[in-house]
């Protein structure tokens, strides 16, 4: 990642938008193609090898199935594939409250902090091991799903109707975790004898979605805040340069008070150019519009409209004021180079901020 920054900063830097979508979808293949670590835990005898089995959509009796029986069957973390999963590495681990250790000791022996996503399986109740486990899991900012098993057991004895079973369960999952500062866990209630009942299709497609945000969400902000720096350096590097007796060579103009070259100078200075706008765009197979729409500097009658203070500056009675300045000696020249100073630097930020938002798009549209 470390050269990928490296790259992008030096391709950013010339204005190569064309070479920073490049690299910045080699970086997102290269990475995206890890797969998503997932850990279910729970309870000893909560059934967490009988969900795996279930999510996995194999019998119990299946090869490469989880072992599961009614005396603790899991004694080490074990990996499971699903091909209705492909980027997923599903770990089955050993229960809490086996034996006598406790729950630090317990996060430290399954390497707690390798997995991006933890199941929490629970039954029959939401032990305070399961509340511990929850919190730990939230200060790491790590996702997780409490899923309610052996619903068909519940169902089985009930004297309630089903539909209040089903709410007084979800309920007090809630409320407990409410009192230890858990807002709004994400909950389901399935049985792993009935995968396609209750709230299995949902969890499906849940783990769906939030595989597929785990692999690109934290490269995807890796990159953000790469470009963003790179953007920000740029942007403060070049306003030191903004009033010396060298600016107007350093910019590439003649008149460093027509808007009209000043833009068409931030423009290539940044990369957002016309020509290079269509050949990044032709590359992610965009029209050019697209990106171009985003922008706030398209042209200069464009600033100005979106710009008060610009177009205040920029008009009649500002080009008066200027021209009565001139002929006060120092304080004169002193205001005017104040003000047209001012006047750079803010521009150069409208034109860094669209920067921002066409690589911000790019990556976004990187991934979809």
């Amino acid at each position: 990642m470390e050269a990928t920054a490296t790259n992008i900063e030096k391709a950013l830097g010339d204005g190569k938008l064309l070479e920073v979508v490049s690299m910045i979808r080699e970086t997102l293949e290269t990475v995206s193609s890890a797969p998503v670590s997932i850990a279910v835990t729970g309870d000893s005898g909560n059934g967490m090898s009988s969900f795996i089995n279930a999510l996995r959509e194999i019998g119990h009796d299946e090869k490469d199935s989880a072992p599961t029986g009614v005396v603790r069957t899991t004694q080490v973390p074990t990996c499971y594939s699903s091909s209705h999963f492909p980027y997923m590495e599903l770990w089955d681990l050993p229960g809490t409250g086996t034996g006598t250790q406790s729950l630090e000791n317990y996060l430290e022996k399954i390497h707690f902090s390798q997995y991006d996503l933890f199941i929490i399986i629970a039954s029959e109740q939401f032990s305070m091991n399961l509340v511990k486990l929850v919190k730990a899991i939230q200060r790491q900012g790590k996702r997780f799903y409490i899923v309610w098993t052996k619903l068909d057991r519940d169902l089985s004895t009930r004297v309630l109707p089903e539909e209040q079973v089903l709410q007084n369960i979800w309920e007090n999952i809630q409320e407990t975790l409410q009192k230890v500062g858990v807002c709004e866990p994400i909950i389901f209630l399935v049985s792993s004898f009935e995968p396609l009942l209750h709230d299995f299709p949902e969890l499906r497609d849940a783990l769906n979605r939030d595989i597929s945000d785990i692999r690109y969400c934290g490269p995807l902000e890796n990159l953000s805040d790469t470009c963003e720096k790179i953007i920000n350096d740029k942007v403060t590097s070049f306003q030191e340069q903004i009033g010396s007796k060298t600016f107007q060579d350093i910019l590439g103009i003649q008149d460093e008070d027509d808007l009209g070259q000043c833009l068409i100078a931030y423009h290539l200075f940044f990369g957002v150019d016309d020509k290079s706008l269509q050949q990044m765009a032709q590359s992610m197979g965009k029209p050019m519009e697209e990106y171009r729409a985003i922008m706030k500097s398209q042209d200069v009658h464009t600033v100005l409209t979106g710009d008060w203070a610009l177009s205040c500056m920029n008009c009649k009675t500002a080009s008066y004021l200027y021209s009565i300045l001139s002929y006060i000696p120092f304080l004169g020249d002193t205001v005017i180079n104040y003000l047209r100073v001012w006047k750079h630097r803010h521009f150069l930020e409208i034109v860094a901020k669209d920067t921002r938002s066409i690589v911000k798009k790019i990556l976004t549209d990187s991934i979809i």
